[in-house]
């Protein structure tokens, strides 16, 4: 019988962006990197554990707009154009190298990479979600949700019909796509307010993640830490913390083992290296560089000066560093367990994009982890936050504190110079959504599909991915852009519904642009 419990979570998440107003679109590409470089190396892992029988349990957070862009036709079209363009680069490029065997090798195994990713995008009718779903239903994979559109909830606490919107929304699109309700959300960013575990619980969720200090700063405090979950103070809703120790073992780029000098360089990309009239037909057609994804050299040092990449010497070194996480994790459970007295869960949440987008080797890594837990020892075994739940159901009740993840860990990240006057913005149109909610209650027609864009329009600018590219200072144009897009476009349409004088073009134009949740309801917002 294991001492203990491992639940990685895997945070699958990207802002909705989807511009059919134009051929190409610079920031659509998170979307196709994402494909290419995580989800379906994800995809391939999992496959390959189930074709060998590995009997694993990973949990990932699908949020609802990841889920909207990857089953949008849209989108699944221009990604297929993409992926297209990159292996008719990947056989130029074995063309190019020819007499380089150091980079001529890499080249095809790029050629395999991203033929590989065209089989398997195509192979799921285009769609990835038929992947993931296919894993939740074998019973390996425990899919959660997330906000609507990432909204951050603590920031949204002034008006709560937002928060509940958001939740609600989520809860039902999760349903029209996987026949089920989600038992579990990732609270976005980590960022979760006392109280809003009732609104969890209103619309049916059990369980929720959130950063160590949620839990190790509750009311009162924790007697296990964050090796075991909380009860929910009046709600039994549980909250699961992260393990800071296992997590940054990952995640940290200088102590964790993404910064291998074994590993691939990042920011080493041939969009940037090649000359520009070569390279020209791959990037955007503006001119702009960007990242193709081949990228030839291994970090190498912390130096400017890079050698070529040698991929057997990065898969031995994630196999190694597998096995120095399980050890690092059988010797914590064997103290736990001895401490506690009863069996610790250890929870280990990521970005799934550190997996294979940022980290190159990282699905690898995963696999060998996954391997190795289940074929190589007995003191340590996969869980997911419901099937924890339904073997200890007895746990401490807590409230537990005011908390996100990210700098500082107090908001901070969403809440400074840059970015915090689009608040008071936000809580206007939130006061605004939630008049028109309560004014028009039976509406049908014209007036009832401008409530419902206005619904759309608001979630999309309370979006916490555009407060977080205001304050990092990458993309602020475009993050600004978006939030005050969505505030104007919320802004008209309220006024056109009070005066009864709604431009049906307008409206009809940006149905088609902000298209995501076809079956919302205004009312939600009540």
């Amino acid at each position: 019988m294991p001492k203990g419990y491992l639940c990685l979570v895997l945070h699958g998440h990207l802002p909705y962006v989807r511009h059919p107003e134009h051929e190409d679109f610079l920031e659509e590409d998170w979307l196709y990197e994402a494909i290419t470089e995580t989800y379906v190396p994800l995809i391939l892992v999992y496959e390959r554990l189930i074709a060998d029988r590995i009997d694993f349990r990973v949990t990932m957070t699908l949020s609802p707009t990841l889920i909207s862009m990857l089953s949008d036709t849209l989108l699944q079209e221009r990604y297929l154009k993409h992926i297209n363009r990159l292996i008719e680069l990947a056989h130029k490029e074995i063309e190019r190298t020819r007499w380089q065997p150091e980079f001529h090798n890499l080249a095809l195994m790029y050629l395999s990479e991203f033929t590989k990713a065209r089989d398997t995008f195509l192979r799921y009718n285009r769609n990835l979600v038929n992947a993931f779903k296919n894993f939740q239903d074998l019973g390996k994979l425990e899919i959660i949700t997330c906000g609507a559109t990432h909204g951050y909830f603590p920031l949204m606490d002034t008006y709560k019909e937002s928060v509940r919107a958001q939740v609600k929304v989520a809860v039902g699109h999760y349903e029209s796509v996987f026949g089920r309700k989600p038992r579990g959300i990732w609270l976005p960013e980590c960022g979760y307010h006392p109280g809003h575990d009732a609104i969890l619980k209103e619309a049916g969720l059990r369980y929720f993640f959130s950063d160590a200090h949620a839990i190790l700063h509750g009311s009162p405090r924790p007697k296990y830490g964050v090796f075991a979950p909380v009860y929910c103070k009046g709600t039994q809703v549980a909250c699961f913390a992260r393990d800071l120790e296992s997590s940054k073992q990952v995640w940290s780029s200088i102590e964790g083992y993404p910064g291998d000098y074994n590993y691939r360089e990042f920011y080493r990309d041939i969009g940037f290296d090649l000359e520009y009239d070569y390279i020209k037909p791959y990037i955007h057609p503006d001119g702009v560089r960007i990242n193709t994804g081949i990228k030839y050299y291994r970090i190498t040092g912390s130096g400017n000066r890079k050698e070529p990449y040698v991929p057997h010497w990065a898969q031995d070194r994630a196999s190694q560093q597998a096995g120095n996480f399980m050890f690092n994790r059988q010797k914590q459970v064997e103290y736990l367990y001895d401490f506690m007295g009863r069996k610790p869960i250890i929870v280990s949440p990521y970005d799934a994009e550190l997996f294979g987008h940022w980290w190159y080797e990282g699905p690898l890594w995963l696999e060998f982890l996954i391997r190795k837990i289940v074929c190589d020892q007995d003191e340590l075994s996969l869980t997911t936050a419901a099937q924890y739940l339904e073997e200890n159901p007895r746990n401490q009740v807590i409230t537990p504190s005011m908390s996100s993840w990210g700098w500082k860990g107090y908001s901070e990240m969403w809440l400074q110079g840059p970015n915090d006057w689009i608040y008071r913005h936000l809580h206007a149109a939130s006061e605004r959504m939630t008049e028109l909610a309560r004014s028009y209650n039976s509406v049908n027609g014209l007036t009832k599909r401008a409530l419902n864009q206005a619904l759309r329009e608001l979630l999309l600018a309370q979006s916490s991915d555009w407060a977080f590219i205001m304050g990092t200072g990458t993309h602020t144009e475009y993050a600004l852009r978006r939030t005050k897009d969505h505030l104007l476009r919320f802004n008209r349409l309220y006024e056109e519904i009070k005066s009864n004088s709604i431009n049906q073009d307008w409206l009809s134009d940006i149905e088609y642009k902000d298209n995501i949740f076809p079956g919302i309801d205004y009312k939600t917002h009540q």
